[in-house]
């Protein structure tokens, strides 16, 4: 359960949310970026902007590949992780810390229940989920 913490929920999309009373930090799963490899870029949202559950909120370049972020739940950006800009690696070095993404106030809280614990979600990536 190292690289999956039992903490956070994710999606089928290697997202992670981590739910904290109607907010939630995102970021990618340590799947994500070891699929993606040196992460050069990431392009997120402004605070402000509104983000609907499992469709794309931004955009992380690597060395390998382009690919879109998916909300892992609905509701309006309030922090965005202005750090990334000038240190992408941190996507990296600590997906589930210095290198989150945003903050979203969850405008629908259900939303979380359709969301995969850490044992789902290592048990989709055994059946060669990506």
């Amino acid at each position: 359960m190292a690289n999956y913490p039992a903490d956070l929920k994710y999606t089928k999309e290697h997202e992670w949310a981590r739910v904290e009373g109607n907010r939630a930090h995102v970021g990618i799963t340590t799947y994500a970026q070891e699929q993606l490899g040196d992460v050069v870029f990431v392009e997120l949202p402004k605070v402000g902007a509104k983000v609907s559950q499992m469709q794309p909120f931004g955009v992380v370049e690597s060395v390998k590949a382009v690919s879109d972020l998916f909300a892992p739940l609905s509701g309006e950006v309030v922090e965005v992780n202005a750090e990334l800009v000038t240190k992408p690696e941190l996507v990296n070095q600590d997906p589930y810390g210095k290198g989150w993404m945003l903050v979203v106030a969850v405008s629908s809280p259900e939303e979380a229940k359709t969301l995969l614990t850490a044992h789902q979600y290592e048990e989709f990536l055994a059946k060669g989920g990506h």
